[in-house]
């Protein structure tokens, strides 16, 4: 406890603080989405049970960082083929990595396909009763995103109360937040569409991490919140639009 309170381990706590809870909007987003087609009394309690999960999961891995560390280190090699500069060594991560960001690339797929096609719009006893579903996808997602989180923590700290005490203040910030962010999800369309193509480039990005192929996460992040700027703008711009006649009516009345 005393390494804790150095200037070093303070500095740390910070930054990995705010490194976590950013690596998990990905996660927020993916439960909001997948809560949205719960039956309305349900969604709260599967957000709580989600991000309990996420809490429980990062800090069993941080547990075992060893263990996770390991994960890097190949299970078998690939020979070198086609655009291949040398062997690739798989390890236990790139292949989490794969079938994460294939899982995610084909939910996200799936969930815009439906928006398209108003296929989330019909009623389905199956949907209403489908929480057990939900909960065994969001864990799936969850054990993806948790070992990232983890990973990226032992890379910026050896600190073990340093990592534990950053996921649990991330994952509290994100189960105070994740009921507004759902909510405004889905009270706007163009926000939901927007939100399952950032799940399909971080899909995209997870399998080419498990490709053994690094994409610098500002490049990822600078891309979403550029087009959420250009959306809030849009947004902000149809608003104007839907109060701009209401305005005229008013001067014509006044005149």
């Amino acid at each position: 406890m005393e390494t804790l309170f150095t200037s070093d381990s303070l500095v740390s706590l910070l930054t990995l603080t705010v490194l976590e809870i950013v690596l998990g909007i990905d996660n927020i987003i993916f439960i909001s989405i997948l809560v949205g087609r719960l039956d309305p009394s349900q969604q709260q309690k599967a957000r709580t049970i989600g991000l309990s999960l996420a809490l429980i999961l990062r800090l069993v891995f941080l547990m075992g960082a060893v263990w996770i560390a390991q994960l890097t280190a190949p299970l078998f090699t690939i020979p070198q083929m086609l655009a291949m500069q040398a062997p690739w060594g798989v390890s236990g991560r790139d292949l989490i990595m794969l079938s994460g960001g294939l899982f995610l690339l084909a939910k996200a797929t799936t969930e815009i396909h439906g928006k398209l096609e108003g296929a989330e719009h019909a009623p389905s006893k199956a949907a209403k009763a489908a929480f057990a579903t939900m909960i065994v996808q969001i864990i799936v997602l969850d054990i993806v995103f948790s070992i990232d989180s983890v990973i990226t923590a032992i890379g910026l700290s050896q600190n073990f109360m340093v990592m534990a005490i950053s996921v649990i203040i991330a994952v509290i910030v994100m189960q105070l937040s994740a009921g507004k962010i759902s909510a405004f999800i889905h009270q706007h369309p163009t926000v939901k569409i927007l939100a399952l193509a950032f799940l399909m480039m971080v899909g995209l990005v997870l399998m080419l991490e498990g490709l053994s192929v690094h994409v610098p996460k500002g490049y990822v992040y600078t891309a979403m919140l550029f087009s959420i700027s250009v959306e809030f703008l849009n947004m902000r711009f149809r608003q104007r639009q839907a109060a701009a006649p209401v305005e005229l009516r008013s001067s014509t009345i006044e005149e």
